[in-house]
């Protein structure tokens, strides 16, 4: 006779019957256990190595109890009156769409304490490109007298001019407010007396023109005088980890430029607050006003790098001046052909390169 192998599809009626026959090999016992026991334990050493961090986890699974304050995570900040107000501006500046034109040109804005060394190059700069740019220059000590025709009659009402102090940033946006009045003025450019073109004309409008954002140096520097100036009076819309630091030379597109004009709030936070004195400290306005302000309202508006060329790399108060037996033609290819933008930090251990292209 053969033997048969049963399997159970229903009822017992449903029985149906297979031929051929097999042996079921003695389950070894000892061995599972092991490996049981085993996982078992070395779960019990990694809760005991690292044990986890929730509450229910923590006495289920770690052997040592709960040892650490547990806390719940820290509910967003509700905003000020003031602060949502000045958001929904600045909301709604952002959404408006940039206007370009045949018209469209570039404000050149020159803050100077005096008369413009470099004129006749500028003048070079502009020549044959009228109704693509304008020109305004803040005197704040002497009156200039001119020898271009691209800068007679350009002054603007000045005032006084303090270095590191709050008029910095107040000739900043004077000089802004009298550049937004022409509608045709789309991006604005802050220049010193010190300052030269290293590019022809329709490079650098085509530059700044066609670019989706501004060219303002940001960046943090956990060092004395970065992160050292701050002071908690600017609290609660000013915190530590929104401070940020940069070179005071920018160039702005116009969304951007009727920001600054519509602010009050954070500037009068670093009006009041970043001067010398306050706590002890020497915080400079012109240096972290505008850095902060834009970190904190559009971060990913702005290039976090200036598109002008200042050398920190003496680590002094002010950048390395350039005397006339520096300048030379490889000097000038040597700037135009660099790619980063290295920030120097008053931390010595950190500094950071923002790439150009």
């Amino acid at each position: 006779m053969k033997s048969v192998k049963a399997w159970r599809v229903g009822n017992v009626g449903d029985l149906q019957i297979l031929p051929g026959s097999r042996h079921r090999p003695h389950l070894k016992r000892p061995m599972w256990i092991i490996v049981l026991v085993t996982m078992v334990v070395l779960f019990l050493v990694c809760a005991y190595m690292y044990p986890p961090h929730t509450r229910g986890a923590c006495y289920v699974f770690s052997s040592r109890g709960c040892k650490f304050e547990w806390l719940p995570p820290s509910p967003v900040r509700e905003l000020t009156d003031n602060e949502i107000a000045s958001r929904v501006v600045i909301r709604d500046i952002l959404n408006t769409p940039a206007v370009r034109s045949k018209n469209s040109k570039v404000a050149f804005l020159f803050l100077t304490p005096g008369p413009l060394p470099f004129e006749k190059l500028w003048d070079k700069f502009f020549h044959g490109h009228e109704g693509r740019f304008s020109v305004y220059v803040h005197a704040s000590r002497d009156k200039p007298v001119h020898f271009s025709r691209y800068f007679i009659n350009r002054e603007i009402r000045s005032e006084q001019v303090v270095w590191g102090r709050i008029s910095m940033v107040d000739a900043e946006r004077r000089l802004l407010a009298n550049a937004l009045k022409d509608p045709d003025n789309q991006h604005f450019v802050l220049l010193s007396d010190s300052c030269v073109p290293l590019h022809d004309f329709d490079y650098v409008y085509n530059y700044l023109m066609y670019s989706n954002m501004s060219f303002i140096d940001c960046f943090e520097d956990p060092g004395p005088h970065g992160n050292g100036r701050y002071s908690e009076h600017m609290l609660p819309e000013v915190e530590l980890k929104d401070f940020r630091k940069g070179a005071q030379w920018f160039t702005m597109k116009r969304q951007h430029a009727l920001i600054v004009m519509a602010d009050s709030l954070y500037y009068s936070k670093f009006r009041d607050y970043c001067k010398h004195g306050v706590d002890g400290k020497n915080c400079i306005a012109d240096e972290h006003y505008l850095p902060t302000f834009f970190h904190m309202i559009d971060p990913g508006g702005i290039a976090n790098r200036s598109v002008t060329h200042v050398d920190w790399s003496e680590r002094k108060w002010h950048p390395k001046s350039y005397k006339r037996s520096d300048v030379s033609y490889d000097l000038l290819k040597n700037i135009t052909s660099v790619y980063l933008s290295e920030h120097v930090t008053s931390d010595e251990q950190v500094n950071t390169f923002s790439r150009y292209f």
